[in-house]
């Protein structure tokens, strides 16, 4: 699941909007081992562009989960 979620977010990067839905939609599907690895390759990836988005959508999740 992992490796999917990867491919559709570099697939809508192209969007904010879409970025941030799917980003929201892979923290649903994906189970709690895969986070550390899943929230690091997405700062890796993406955090010159949508920084506030990673940081919104981690930091909600990361209250959600408590």
């Amino acid at each position: 699941m992992l490796d999917y979620v990867k491919i559709i977010l570099l697939k809508v990067s192209f969007s904010k909007v879409l970025f941030e839905k799917e980003l929201r939609k892979a923290l649903k599907m994906l189970v709690p081992a895969e986070m550390p690895d899943f929230r690091r390759w997405c700062y890796q990836q993406f955090s010159r562009i949508y920084r506030r988005v990673l940081k919104r959508v981690f930091g909600e999740f990361s209250l959600g989960a408590q």
